[in-house]
């Protein structure tokens, strides 16, 4: 899913197979997310990195909780916290 209004943005590269993991994941909960491939966008590549401290993928974002990597756990307690679940 791609929408612009999401609550939750997936910094991803189409290679990555923890990006692809994390996508799967939202997809089968029914969560709306943003992919944004940071090969193809350099600029949100920076956004990437400033937010995250990192240059690893995938870094997604939920609300105000940046989690560097697919975190079942932290992903699924950042939903709950932003109402998402």
């Amino acid at each position: 899913m791609s929408d612009s209004k999401a609550a939750v943005t997936v910094y991803s590269t189409t290679w990555c197979g923890f990006c692809h993991q994390a996508k799967k994941y939202f997809d089968a909960e029914g969560v709306d997310y943003k992919d944004i491939d940071v090969e193809k966008d350099p600029k949100a590549a920076e956004e990437m990195v400033n937010k995250s401290k990192q240059m690893g993928v995938p870094v997604i974002e939920i609300g105000d909780t940046i989690i560097v990597g697919f975190d079942r756990p932290k992903v699924e307690s950042a939903l709950k916290d932003a109402g998402l679940k």
